[in-house]
């Protein structure tokens, strides 16, 4: 096992072995639980993801970020319930600082649900998202990149699962027909020396995979130790993918969530990211998962902040997250929800 003082970049994984020979399988699978384990953090080549959707995907990202203020405003946040849509820099807020990017946020194309007095606060985050009208391709072309993503997500996934000895379908259960799909386009403009550097404040996901495909302009940082950052540099054909919290809940604590922050780019400068998280459905809780008793020794519990506790509840949790990173859209369409006492201290 890695010791973290000895890692000083991520490590790369080649997911095409997964389908390679028995010894090309195994061994994939050996690399995927120690990266898992010792950073939480690694890059991920030949994923099957199409090259040419993958520009097409950052291509109108730009577009999006490029069209004037009012027209992003007509699709902000602020009208969306389910936290889908746009956002102006400094409005999501991270450990109670402004984050320093603007971003474009989509979930799962669904209908939101039918609901009563007696329906959870967590089930108003169902629901459609919103779209630009100048941009018509925009939304195929992101469905369609979140289509590909949940594919090759749940493949890996799956393999978590044999890297960990379970059953290969022991997650399915979480993710069932309606897994948390989110994605985030994201543009960091540069910063003067001088003024906050905070991209977005250190945190940890809180979903079970994040997937992030990176412009060639650094900024993202991993915590491998306490006080102890590395850079995620951009590589091409790559995707840096990094375990969400529900893995660290289910493993108790022996696949890592690590800390990470984004630092901004210089003033002549800006940084483009588009991230895909994969999360288990609303309605999900998550167990503990039976390890391998040599595995369970290595379990180091889950990291659970007491000022932001996980919880096992799917919904509860991510709609927690949700609350704090937006206060305004809390404020409005969530003011009046019975929440439990873990979400409102």
């Amino acid at each position: 096992m890695s010791h973290s003082l000895d890692i000083t970049a991520l490590p790369s994984l080649d997911l095409a072995l997964l389908d390679g020979s028995p010894a090309q399988r195994q061994g994939f699978l050996e690399q995927l639980r120690h990266a898992a384990r010792d950073v939480g953090f690694f890059y991920l080549t030949r994923h099957g993801i199409d090259s040419q959707l993958l520009q097409q995907v950052q291509q109108q990202a730009r577009q999006f970020f490029a069209l004037p203020e009012a027209q992003k405003l007509a699709v902000g946040m602020i009208n969306s319930a389910h936290f889908r849509g746009y956002n102006r820099a400094a409005s999501e807020i991270t450990r109670g600082q402004p984050d320093l990017r603007e971003q474009f946020d989509v979930g799962a194309e669904r209908q939101a649900l039918a609901l009563d007095a007696h329906s959870p606060a967590w089930a108003r985050l169902q629901g459609p998202n919103q779209w630009p009208e100048a941009l018509p391709q925009l939304k195929p072309l992101l469905l369609e990149w979140q289509q590909a993503m949940t594919a090759m997500s749940l493949r890996l996934l799956r393999a978590f699962a044999l890297a960990l000895s379970l059953p290969e379908q022991a997650f399915d259960q979480l993710y069932g027909d309606k897994p948390n799909e989110h994605i985030k386009l994201i543009r960091y403009p540069g910063r003067a020396p001088g003024e906050s550097q905070q991209g977005v404040g250190a945190h940890k996901d809180s979903g079970f995979l994040s997937f992030l495909l990176q412009d060639q302009q650094a900024g993202l940082q991993v915590e491998v130790e306490d006080g102890r950052w590395i850079d995620a540099l951009p590589r091409e054909n790559s995707l840096v993918v990094n375990i969400g919290e529900l893995l660290e809940l289910a493993s108790n604590g022996y696949l890592r969530a690590t800390v990470h922050r984004v630092h901004s780019p210089p003033p002549d400068r800006d940084r483009l990211s588009i991230a895909f998280f994969l999360g288990a459905r609303l309605d999900a809780v998550v167990p503990l998962y039976p390890l391998p008793a040599e595995l369970q020794r290595e379990a180091r519990g889950p990291a659970s902040d007491p000022a932001n506790p996980l919880l096992r509840d799917v919904g509860w949790n991510y709609l927690k997250g949700r609350l704090r990173s937006h206060p305004d859209v809390a404020q409005r369409f969530y003011g009046d929800a019975l929440l439990p006492a873990a979400l409102s201290a």
